[in-house]
């Protein structure tokens, strides 16, 4: 997901103009500085104006002092300003300020809110294009509910107590609620588990819930359709009107309606007594149907037309979504044609203007491409999500027509008849022996033929569905996913501080942890010593994720990092900065170790950034100053506190 921080803004309270802490796009930005001066700031106020649901903003003078905190972000919709206000004496609130645009002007000063924070949250999943379905339909288990942006900052940031711990490889895995959410999700993020997959669960659920109840209504009188509670219903106002049926209220459960057919069977029917009231009750009831009939089929019409728009919809998107992945793969080679030409210098050299003018214009539409792919999820999971609503709907609808008109059937066939053999006393005898023969069949097992096919064609369908999305499948999916991310891993792992440079590392999601193969033996990350190492292995892991959602079109996930204080596992105390103010200082040979260590971090963060384009952002906030990374490319000094400068001016102070 193409995701880039422009600005970080604090308002204050004092009235004073916006501070604004400017970062560039498709770089490694450092912000380097003393203890205490806000570094380990930026990650909580960034995650809070992305909607978190606590604030982890220091208290302190930022909060005292700042009355609204905000971001400036580049996205592929163009710019967007989230800004949230400081919650004072509250846990969080939910104030937020939003602007959006081509190119967003900073208020300088925020009076009130105009947007929520459940709505910030609704518009990053969309850009996001993350699924609406549930990992687990129907399920009370709020772990397996749909992804959302909130979930991908596990792979955003690595705050100052993640950084180098030993036990935590993610943001927030050290809670119990986020770390069952991202274990979870990680099949989603990797690909294993697709949108398609999702939606196809859901569809499985539904069906075999409508399994489920036909094969309990085959079972017999347990559980009665509503063809035959009409059935029934309709037998005992035929009983009213000859006088056979007492009550003026119909019982409302099949067992109360089968005692109540039961009296009426076993009465004489030389005691029936047809009144004109009775019938009109019939009529009554015969123009209610009627009515509801009527209502029910301009549903079902309306519900019908829908599907069919939705169906050639999603036709016409998918056949779409191909026709721009065959120009995407025609187009794809420009980029790569590009950059070589750039690497060798003078590309006029090799290519006349003309060729060059006409390989930007296909780098251009090729990016265009990529934007209108990344719109293609969100319209695909929309499109599913309504197609099953309303199916649901119509199938409901139809249910409902069908007992309504088994019921009118019932009245037409039987209301004229009533009219005419009211001076008839053989109508009570033949109802009677009507009755009887269907108590007869109501005692007997329903077997029908209309039922047993739906339950086959149902049963056919979840086959197909299920071996589409068979486990066994998803299981090797994600373990070649996992391999291809250790291989990016050990490619990554050598350039860094840490002791077994050539032992495979393995990512593993259902520990939220890694695995370190070396001597004929696995080690959990825990299970290794050194801060060197464990350094060594979050940055690697990080790094080598961001290189895989890279390369997966549409990746939900930001193309961003954020490390607070990579270095502190060999400056704890001092930082080089401070160490070198003395006029007397002179690097030992430990000290000169260390600094070469940070320096190979900065060197694997400038390789990742260059080997994707500039496309992932990362910002370091660290002790060390550029004696030790200033000549790395790719990676900018943003600002330096220290002296007196920190996040909070001294003139708010």
């Amino acid at each position: 997901m193409f995701f880039q921080i422009l600005k970080l803004i604090l308002w204050p309270r004092n009235g004073s103009e916006p501070r604004l802490v400017n970062f560039i796009p498709g770089a490694v930005n450092v912000i380097s500085g003393s203890s205490k001066t806000g570094k380990s700031a930026v990650i909580p106020i960034v995650d809070y104006c992305l909607g978190s649901r606590n604030c982890r903003i220091p208290v302190g003078v930022i909060r005292e002092k700042c009355e609204w905190f905000g971001i400036l972000i580049e996205t592929v919709e163009g710019q967007k300003l989230l800004a949230r206000r400081e919650p004072g004496n509250k846990q969080v609130i939910g104030d937020m300020y939003v602007l959006e645009g081509e190119e967003v002007t900073i208020p300088p000063s925020i009076s009130e809110k105009n947007y929520a924070d459940h709505a910030v949250r609704d518009l990053l999943d969309r850009l996001a294009g993350l699924t609406s379905f549930d990992f687990d339909p129907y399920s009370e288990n709020g772990f397996k509910s749909r992804p959302s942006f909130r979930d991908l900052t596990a792979f955003m940031f690595q705050p100052q107590n993640i950084v180098a711990n030993p036990d935590v490889l993610f943001y927030k895995a050290d809670t119990s609620e986020h770390r069952e959410k991202l274990k979870t999700i990680f099949p989603y993020v990797l690909n294993a588990i697709t949108p398609r997959t999702l939606a196809l669960r859901h569809e499985a659920e539904l069906l075999g819930r409508k399994l489920r109840r036909l094969e309990a209504e085959l079972k017999g009188l347990q559980q009665v359709s509503e063809r035959r509670m009409a059935e029934g219903r309709t037998w005992l106002t035929q009983a009213q009107e000859l006088g056979l049926y007492a009550s003026k209220i119909l019982p409302t459960t099949w067992p109360e309606i089968m005692d109540a057919l039961r009296l009426v069977a076993g009465q004489d029917s030389t005691r029936s007594k047809t009144t004109i009231p009775d019938i009109e009750n019939t009529l009554a009831r015969l123009d209610e149907l009627r009515r509801q009939e009527v209502a029910l089929v301009a549903q079902a019409s309306s519900h019908r037309q829908r599907l069919m728009e939705l169906r050639r919809l999603k036709e016409g998107s998918d056949n779409f979504v191909h026709a721009l992945h065959l120009q995407r793969e025609r187009l794809s080679l420009s980029p790569w044609l590009r950059s070589r030409l750039l690497e060798t210098g003078d590309a006029s050299t090799v290519l006349p203007h003309p060729s060059l003018d006409n390989l930007e214009k296909l780098c251009s539409a090729l990016s265009e491409l990529e934007l209108q792919l990344t719109a293609h999820p969100t319209v695909s999971n929309t499109l599913d999500a309504e197609y099953h609503r309303q199916r649901e709907l119509s199938e409901s609808a139809l249910a409902r027509i069908n007992a309504v008109r088994h019921e009118i059937r019932a009245y037409e066939a039987t209301s004229d008849r009533a009219r005419e053999e009211i001076s008839r006393t053989a109508s009570a005898e033949r109802f009677l022996g009507g009755l009887q023969q269907a108590l007869l069949s109501f005692d007997r097992a329903d077997a029908s033929i209309e039922i047993s096919d739906e339950i086959s064609q149902l049963k056919n369908k979840l086959r197909e569905i299920n071996f589409e999305i068979h486990e066994s499948g998803i299981s090797k999916r994600m373990e070649s996913i996992l391999s291809e991310i250790q291989q990016i891993t050990g490619g990554i792992i050598p350039k860094l501080d840490g002791e077994w440079g050539d032992a495979p590392v393995r990512l593993n999601p259902k520990d939220l942890t890694v695995q370190v193969y070396r001597e004929g033996r696995i080690d959990y990350l825990w299970e290794v010593g050194s801060g060197a190492n464990w350094l060594a292995y979050h940055v690697a892991i990080t790094i080598a994720l961001q290189i895989y959602f890279f390369k997966q079109p549409r990746h939900p996930v930001p193309a961003m990092l954020i490390y607070d204080q990579p270095s502190q596992v060999y400056f704890p105390k001092l930082s080089p900065y401070e160490q070198r103010k003395s006029e007397d200082y002179e690097p030992a040979l430990k000290e000169q170790e260390d600094i070469a260590a940070v320096r190979k971090v900065f060197e694997v963060l400038s390789s990742c950034v260059k080997s994707t384009l500039g496309s992932i952002q990362i910002i370091v906030l660290d002790h060390a100053d550029e004696q030790v990374w200033g000549d790395v490319p790719g990676v900018a000094l943003v600002e330096e506190w220290r002296d007196g400068d920190m996040l909070v001016p001294a003139d708010w102070l």
